[in-house]
């Protein structure tokens, strides 16, 4: 088991490394990237994307029963 927290500290410590050795058009460009996947994952779900399993069914068995169905195509 400390083998693998050593490891994942080396994996840490080298992306926190290059993080805080970027350029400014580096951040810059990550901060671009930060933002606009926000605005695809939040606030574009809140607008588009409703809730149409709860809209349609009223319970977890037939909204579980329905995405069986889409999935595997049997009716």
């Amino acid at each position: 088991m400390a083998a693998a927290g050593r490891f994942l500290k080396k994996i840490f410590m080298f992306y926190y490394d290059g993080f805080r050795t970027l350029s400014s058009w580096g951040r810059q460009a990550w901060l671009i990237i930060i933002i606009k996947l926000f605005i695809m994952f939040a606030i574009l779900r809140i607008f588009f994307f409703h809730d149409f399993l709860r809209t349609k069914f009223s319970s977890d068995s037939e909204r579980s029963d329905y995405v069986i169905e889409q999935l595997t195509g049997n009716k």
